[in-house]
């Protein structure tokens, strides 16, 4: 008789390609690939910051370099999932987006230290409310985040064109030289993105970026002098605009849309697993990487950052390439934040002229819109209630981006909350969305029984079976 085959043990059971170790010269290789396809998010966030709330250039560099080095930490807890942080997926996270916009709008409104003590207040409400995260997202379908998201893109395109033409009324507005850099830069960007293909393709908005700024220089537009001043070592500045001030009423549209975070954190912890072939449990890793989004959205705050969020760019690299190891991105997340403390590095990357930064925003954040498009055709428009939820919505959330102090008359507190279009947009969605889809039915259910009833022939010898039910 042959002898038993020997049961496997953890030790002989092939390792995932997840957890897979590569020779570390090869890890840090594609680490860099995976920064130079995602460090346009975090260069355009901070020359936002900087545009729209007037920051001086010593300020914008200290930033910079808070956000390279707060998106390497997240990109670290993410990957290597420490305790309860991190699903231990190929993650990177990054500053921008809906959290942005809201930021900026904050410090326009209370300061930047309320929009400071906003950020950490939301980062604390992550924690909160993430043991009712579950019976929460019913209220948040794809309907409403849709809507949402597609008032957020368009938002951020506005914003991005503004960094391009400047501020109607002031000095310089629509500038010539600005427009023809910031439509070269878009112009460069669909160039390489139709020249090019696999991993260069993903690098066409970062490529998109270059050839703008070196159109610049030859324009005479960049002036390469400041990123030779200084030292060689830039530690991040905590508490740049001072001790964060702390209105809940401020961080209310923060709070709000943290909902809407944590229910995409949970798409993109789906979509990640499946890029890279892993069975996840859904109850137990997506809480991971929300606390991951907000561990390092709290430390952010105090750098005065907005809120960090993981971000889906780099899952394309992952399938062009199909490297699925996590060292990957962590290694990515160990050259953002040496980037965040080489000094030269992060004010060479503070002369890139704002028109060239919006002409890579709008490119950048159109996206954004176009992804919530494609979240409302998964929506079921086709019903007439969807369309009238999604249509007032719009209709609500769109109008003080479009017609900006529209609500000026109206007292402080409330401003707060209507100002901020993503948070109007996000609200009517849900409450209309509840009021249809939730209560009327339940109301028409009733309202049918009840007439069922008054209306059903007394007959003893009849079956009740044999009343028609609706």
């Amino acid at each position: 008789m042959s002898s038993p085959r020997p049961m496997p043990t953890s030790a002989t059971q092939p390792t995932h390609p997840v957890d897979e170790s590569r020779p570390l010269s090869r890890i840090l290789l594609f680490g860099i690939q995976h920064v130079l396809v995602m460090a346009a998010t975090p260069i355009s966030a901070i020359f936002l910051m900087s545009a729209t709330l007037h920051l001086d250039p010593g300020l914008t560099v200290n930033l910079l370099s808070a956000a390279f080095v707060l998106s390497g930490a997240g990109s670290l807890i993410q990957s290597l999932g420490p305790w309860k942080f991190g699903p231990k997926l190929p993650f990177v996270m990054l500053p921008g987006g809906a959290p942005l916009i809201l930021f900026l709008a904050i410090a326009e409104q209370h300061g930047l230290r309320t929009a400071s003590g906003a950020v950490i207040i939301t980062a604390a409400f992550y924690f909160v409310v993430l043991p009712v995260f579950s019976r929460l997202l019913k209220f948040f379908p794809a309907l409403v985040i849709g809507t949402m998201i597609v008032i957020v893109g368009v938002n951020l395109v506005k914003v991005g064109a503004v960094l391009v033409t400047g501020r109607p009324g002031e000095p310089g507005f629509a500038d010539t030289t600005n427009l023809m850099l910031g439509m070269a830069t878009i112009g460069f960007t669909v160039a390489f993105y139709l020249v090019f293909t696999g991993v260069l393709r993903q690098l066409a908005v970062m490529l998109g970026l270059i050839a703008g700024t070196a159109l610049a220089f030859v324009l005479g537009s960049v002036d390469f002098g400041r990123a030779a001043e200084g030292g060689l070592v830039n530690v991040p500045q905590l508490m740049p605009f001072g001790s964060p001030e702390f209105n809940l009423i401020a961080a209310l549209p923060l709070m709000l849309y943290s909902l809407a975070s944590m229910a995409e954190a949970t798409g993109q912890t789906v979509i990640n697993a499946e890029a890279v072939g892993k069975d996840i449990d859904k109850r137990t890793d997506v809480p991971k990487t929300i606390r991951g989004d907000a561990a390092t959205s709290l430390f952010g705050g105090f750098f005065g950052l907005p809120l960090m969020v993981t971000s889906g760019e780099n899952i394309g690299i992952v399938r062009v390439t199909g490297v699925r190891s996590r060292y990957v991105t962590a290694a990515a997340g160990v050259v953002l934040i040496a980037i965040g403390f080489l000094a030269p590095v992060t004010r060479a990357i503070s002369v890139v002229p704002s028109a060239v930064v919006g002409g890579t925003a709008m490119v950048v954040f159109a996206v954004i819109t176009v992804l919530g498009v494609q979240m409302l055709g998964r929506s079921d428009l086709d019903r007439h209630t969807s369309t009238f939820i999604c249509a007032v919505a719009l209709a609500l959330g769109l109008l003080p981006i479009l017609i900006p102090g529209v609500y000026g008359g109206f007292p402080p507190n409330a401003r707060i909350l209507l100002e901020s279009g993503v948070a109007v947009g996000a609200f009517v969605a849900a409450f209309l969305n509840v009021l249809f889809h939730h209560v009327r039915p339940r109301l028409s259910r009733t309202s049918t029984r009840s007439a069922e009833h008054a209306t059903a022939p007394v007959d003893e010898g009849e079956p009740r079976d044999a009343v028609p039910h609706a």
